[in-house]
């Protein structure tokens, strides 16, 4: 041991004691932090420093050193740190980010290989080599991070990577054994956290140290628990170990890894821990042999929570209580090596013997029972759940020969006794008595009627909520209710209806139901429902009623189509008000919405729908005419409620309310509603002038007069070719015989003047043809 090198410490030292851990990059060398801080120990030989790499910041300060933290609330007096950033930035408070880096500080491939991992940089690293008469050893340390943010998701995305990395001299494969115990899992800031809010749930959270405040002695954000670094390794041959720290990405957010001075020693592997936090605790009266052997003659003194143990001093010791078990292994050449174990033990769940009551239906002392059913009186804890049934209690504690099918389970004998084997969550049990009794209560549940949907086939869904009320008068106060589609599942509590159900056999299925009372069937009973046919009636319709035939009544009709009218009842209602009427058929004569409800004797009902639509016979406001012209049209303009169609003199009707290419002459328009709701006409003219004449006799076409005149105020005048006024006539008169002067005129162009009373005037020429 080289505890002279302590003294010589503080006597070179010139730093005084705070709160904070302090650091010192210059005093220690490489080789005296290995060999004289972090193993201190003549047991662990051939101590040689073979590497060291860290930050170049171009002054004295160095990415790795020793810290004290005496007087601290730090978990080490004093150790080694290796850090991803200044050394002079880990002591707290921790009041600003250690944010560091350093020109050509690379990264290092053995720890990224180790870890699986890629892309690091400002890697801190020393490596020794060892040598040990022991088959294992082990360190403690605990890793700090700035990357540890409380309540942001980043903690759960980014951490730097660390590694002790072991490996026997003569070979290249690397161990990582800086682990979450009893894993393979490197530790890092996401491997080894609490939840974060929004972001991760906790992961290995019995091994994080906690969040760190401004008054925190060191100057990073969170911190993991103390963990121990274990490494079995062959007596006497020599090894080669790595401690490494990297930054991963980027050089951002500083990490830093504490070795407790003197920790790395010998040691003897007494098993992993059994925590309640890691799942795998003691279960009550539960014993664990633990087993220190070392090779050679050596003694042993095992501890309980820093307590010697008195008397014991085998390798082996049997651990009936819990505690913090510790065993130091004198060897031959009076090193020690030690080990260590945490033992917690699990209280088996708190259990109650219940009494398991089902229905039978044959009142013999038999019946079918799904066990688990139990569960609800067995289990008093809520850390519990029934892992098992037996026949024989002995078979429930040994976990053997167990009921196979407990969800079925038919008695064997009256009032028969099965066993529960109740296990909490780490496999502590406890054991309930469950006697199997039965109720023959008989309750008749009158049948249920129900109408079909819309889909006449006999299959509708319907609330078995309703079924529920029309029992529940018949069973006790408070007792529950469940419908089952057949009696097996009825009784051993499975495949339950829901509440919304739609039955599978059209217009009647019988149902199962079972009345639970006080947690205990009271019966298993049938109820038969019947899907009745609804009212089959007409489809709904749209119809029409002519106003112009008002007050005039027409009548609506329910649309039976199956039955007599004396078989249902009847209410109608238009446009949503009732018309107190209960006959199939109505007189209506206003338009509207018409509704009837038809309700037969099972009181199912169906909905007819008559749309009644007004209609009426036109009245013509307009009569366009384009006359006189080389292609006359009529356009005819009517307003009405009906649906109109147009004719000319009887002819064939149209759609169009306008007539093209009509000749001169007198004419009869016709308006016609297509829904039958009338005919209206009125008699038009359409004014045309010839474009020739013959007065030659033979009674075909011999004077010349306009087509279509229908007033007497119209003057015209006749102009031969050189503007001479040959004739003039009025509406009243014939029309001019192509005479002049008592002599007939030459074939030739002539030319009208018409006037209207009203001023319209009308200019043209026509042929004399002789």
């Amino acid at each position: 041991m080289k505890k002279g090198i302590y003294i010589l410490i503080f006597l070179l030292s010139a730093y005084t004691r705070s709160q904070n851990v302090q650091v010192d990059s210059q005093t220690y060398t490489p080789q005296q932090l290995i060999e004289d801080v972090l193993i201190d120990s003549d047991c662990i030989t051939n101590v040689t420093v073979t590497g060291v790499v860290g930050g170049n910041f171009n002054d004295t300060d160095q990415s790795y050193g020793y810290f004290d933290a005496t007087g601290t609330g730090f978990p080490f007096q004093r150790g080694i740190v290796l850090s991803t950033g200044r050394l002079s930035n880990v002591p707290g408070p921790n009041t600003y980010i250690s944010d560091d880096d350093a020109p050509n500080w690379t990264g290092d491939n053995d720890l990224e290989n180790a870890l699986n991992e890629s892309n690091t940089l400002n890697a801190t690293i020393l490596e020794f080599n060892f040598t040990s008469n022991a088959d294992q050893i082990n360190f403690r340390y605990l890793f700090a991070s700035e990357e540890y943010q409380e309540g942001d998701s980043n903690t759960c995305r980014y951490s730097d990577l660390f590694g002790f990395l072991i490996r026997p001299v003569n070979q290249q494969e690397y161990t990582n054994i800086a682990l979450v115990p009893n894993t393979q899992t490197p530790v890092k800031v996401t491997t080894v956290h609490s939840g974060i809010p929004n972001g991760c749930d906790p992961i290995n959270e019995v091994y994080f140290g906690g969040w760190n405040n401004a008054n925190a002695p060191i100057n990073f954000n969170g911190q993991t628990a103390v963990l121990t670094a274990t490494a079995n390794i062959i007596p006497n041959q020599a090894y080669h170990v790595k401690l490494v720290i990297a930054d991963e990405q980027n050089y951002r957010y500083d990490s830093a890894v504490f070795l407790e001075a003197g920790s790395f020693r010998l040691g003897t592997d007494l098993g992993p821990d059994r925590l309640i936090a890691t799942g795998n605790p003691l279960c009550d009266n539960e014993t664990l042999d633990v087993d220190a052997q070392m090779p050679g003659n050596n003694t042993y003194r095992w501890f309980r929570n820093n307590t010697e143990i008195v008397g014991e001093t085998n390798a082996t010791y049997t651990i009936t209580q819990e505690g913090v078990y510790d065993v130091e292994v004198t060897l031959q050449n009076n090193c020690i090596a030690y080990g260590s174990i945490t033992v917690e033990y699990s209280q088996p769940p708190v259990v109650n013997n219940t009494t398991l009551i089902n229905c039978d239906a044959d009142q013999n002392g038999f019946t079918i029972y799904n066990l688990f059913d139990a569960s609800r009186t067995t289990i008093q804890s809520q850390d519990g759940s029934i892992t098992g049934f037996f026949t024989d209690r002995n078979n429930a504690i040994q976990n053997t020969d167990n009921i196979t099918n407990p969800t079925a389970y038919e008695n064997t004998q009256i009032l028969q006794t099965v066993y529960a084997r109740i296990e909490n969550r780490y496999g502590c049990f406890a054991i309930a008595e469950v006697t199997l009794d039965t109720s023959n209560n008989t309750v008749v549940i009158p049948d249920y009627n129900t109408c079909d949907d819309e889909t006449a086939d006999g299959i509708t869904s319907f609330n078995l909520n309703e079924v529920q009320n029309t029992i529940e008068p018949l069973v006790p106060n408070g007792a529950s209710i469940v419908f089952y589609s057949n009696e097996n599942d009825a009784y051993v509590n499975q495949n339950s209806l829901s509440n919304s159900y739609t039955n599978s056999n059209p217009y009647s299925e019988t149902l199962y139901v079972k009345i639970t009372n006080n947690n205990a069937c009271y019966s298993v009973s049938e109820v038969v429902i019947h899907i009745n046919e609804n009212p089959d009636l007409l489809p709904d319709e749209t119809t029409l009623y002519c106003l112009n035939d008002f007050p005039t009544f027409t009548y609506l009709d329910a649309g039976i189509t199956n039955g007599s009218i004396n078989n249902y009842t009847f209410t109608w209602e238009k446009d949503g008000t009732d018309l107190n009427t209960n006959t199939s058929q109505i007189a209506i004569n206003e338009t509207g919405i018409y509704t009837v409800t038809v309700t037969n004797a099972n009181g199912c009902s169906a909905i007819r729908t008559i749309t009644v639509r007004p209609s009426n016979i036109a009245t013509i406001d307009d009569v366009s005419i384009i006359e006189a012209s080389s292609n006359n049209s009529i356009t005819i303009y009517a307003s009405g409620e009906g649906d109109y169609e147009y004719a000319l003199d009887n002819n064939s009707f149209q759609d169009s309310n306008t007539f093209t290419n009509v000749s001169a002459g007198l004419y009869t328009i016709f308006v016609r509603d297509k829904n039958g709701c009338g005919l209206i006409s009125k008699d038009i003219s359409v004014l045309g002038f010839p474009k020739f004449f013959t007065p030659n006799g033979d009674g075909d076409n011999d004077t010349w007069k306009p087509i279509g005149i229908t007033s007497n105020q119209l003057t015209i005048k006749i102009f031969d070719r050189y503007g001479k006024l040959i004739k003039e006539l009025n509406a009243s008169e014939n029309g001019w015989n192509g005479v002049f002067n008592g002599q007939n005129m030459a074939s030739d162009d002539y030319w009208y003047h018409a006037v209207f009373q009203n001023g319209k005037e009308y200019f043209g020429h026509f042929s004399l043809v002789r």
